[in-house]
Parts: structure tokens; sequence; C-alpha cells
């Protein structure tokens, strides 16, 4: 080509490459700066992309693990709540029980002790019945064992089981009737060792139900910090580095500048070659 020619201008064309690519640099940069993003779609690293789309999609899974965990965990302590109130029924129970089997007591007072014997007794279903959570209730006969799922893939489970409280049931209140009374000083003599033994078991049907909702709870702890590591390791693969990116967007401005005064003087070699027909 040669070096002085009005058909074709090589200093403009370099200049123009060179300006086209340092706008095509600053785009980029600048869209870097807008997302935050150093990596924003499978065009800028497919590799990494997949990658922290991968960890993208567990971490949001684990929003419903979290969420599994949670129910559970209300509904188990909901059925604390119950025990906690049958324990202290019992309480009571053994009270009026213990008090009735005194044989200097009379008709009235007897008739009386027995009377609040059955409101708590009859309390205790009240409580048991209504311990529902979210449709479920783990301390009635036949109550429902609770799974929480325990990880992104939903192939594993936390079990907590059912305490059965209910009055003549097969759990814990299996010697305590809903018609048990104290009306004779007979009966509550003996009822004082049936309410001792129902005592005994509630307290390890809610010591089951307590580690449970521990467990729960530790769980839902780990799946919390686990879910924030993720979040983080996908933001030290796709996350852009402002500071960085600030500068390099200041260097290519000032590159765009030089480029366009660059392509300014190439372009006017043309009309430099003019003065040569003077």
């Amino acid at each position: 080509m040669p070096l002085n020619s009005v058909n074709t201008n090589g200093s403009a064309m370099a200049a123009l490459q060179n300006l086209a690519a340092t706008q095509s640099q600053l785009m980029s940069t600048q869209n870097r700066i807008n997302t935050g993003l150093k990596i924003a779609s499978a065009k800028d690293n497919g590799a990494i992309w997949a990658i922290a789309q991968n960890q993208r999609s567990t971490s949001q899974s684990l929003n419903a693990v979290k969420d599994s965990l949670q129910r559970a965990s209300s509904t188990v302590d909901v059925a604390l709540s119950a025990g906690e109130s049958v324990s202290d029924l019992l309480l009571q129970m053994k009270e009026k029980a213990l008090a009735a089997s005194d044989t200097t007591l009379d008709t009235n007072s007897r008739t009386a002790l027995n009377d609040d014997f059955k409101s708590l007794r009859d309390q205790i279903t009240k409580v048991v019945s209504n311990a529902d959570f979210n449709g479920a209730n783990m301390v009635k006969s036949g109550g429902a064992q609770i799974q929480a799922l325990a990880n992104a893939a939903g192939t594993s489970v936390i079990s907590v089981q059912a305490q059965d409280l209910s009055l003549g049931g097969s759990g814990a209140l299996s010697t305590i009737s809903t018609t048990s009374s104290i009306g004779t000083q007979t009966l509550a003599s003996s009822m004082i060792a049936t309410v001792d033994t129902a005592i005994t078991n509630v307290s390890s049907s809610l010591s089951k139900l307590g580690t449970g909702s521990k467990a729960l709870q530790s769980h839902l702890t780990f799946v919390g910090k686990l879910q924030d590591t993720l979040d983080a390791g996908v933001g030290n693969l796709v996350d852009a580095d402002l500071a960085k990116e600030s500068a390099t967007l200041q260097a290519l401005q000032t590159k765009q500048q030089l480029g366009i005064q660059a392509l300014s003087i190439a372009n006017q070699s043309s009309s430099i070659l003019l003065s040569l027909f003077r």
C-alpha cells in the first residue's frame, strides 16, 4: 500500500480498530459496575457461570429445607407446650388424690376433691386434643410423626416420634382413664401411685420431644450457615471487584479520549496531501 494515498488510510484504520477495542472494553467494565458482577451470563465465562448457577440452585433449595425444619420445630414446640401442661395437671391431680386419701375426710370434702380431680382429668383431654399445628398433633392417640427435610436433594430427613399423651391410650397415660376418680379413700390411695407413674411417663415423653426439638433447631442453624457459605462462594466466583473496575474505568475513558484524538489526526493525513499540489 502506498504511504501517501487518498483511497486507503492505514493510520485511520488502525486508530479506528484500537478505538473500537477500547470502547468494547469500556462497555464490559461499565456493565460489571452496573451489575456488580464480573460474570453476569454464560457468555462471560461459561464454565464459571455453570458452577455458580449450580451453587445458586443448592442455596435456593435450602430455603425449602429451612421452611420444613421450621414447620417441624413449631409442631414439636406445640407438642412440648401441651406435654408440659399435662405434666402440671398431673401434679395437681396427685395433690388432690393425696388429700382425698385422708381417712378423716367428710363426705362433702371428698366430693369436692373428687370434682376437682375430674375437672383436671378432663382438662388433660382438652389440652391433648387441641395441640395442633399445621394440621399435625403429636400427642393425641395415633399422633403424627414429624419428618423434616434435612438436605437440598430431599434424600435425608429428620424424624421426631409422636408421644401419645391421651387418657387411657397406649402411651404415657395408659393407666389413667377418662373415667378415673378419687371418690373413695381406696380409689384415692391407689390413684397416688397411678398418677406418679403417669408423671414419670410424661416426663420421659417430654424428654424425647425435647431432644427432637433440639435436633431440629441445631440442624436449622447448620443449614443457615451452609447457605451463607454457598452464597459467599458464589460471590467469590462471579462478583466484580468494584474498586478495581473503577480504576479500570478511569484508564479506559482516558484511552478512549486518546483514541479519538489519534483517529482525528489520522483522518487529517488526506487533507495534508493537498498541500503537495499547491
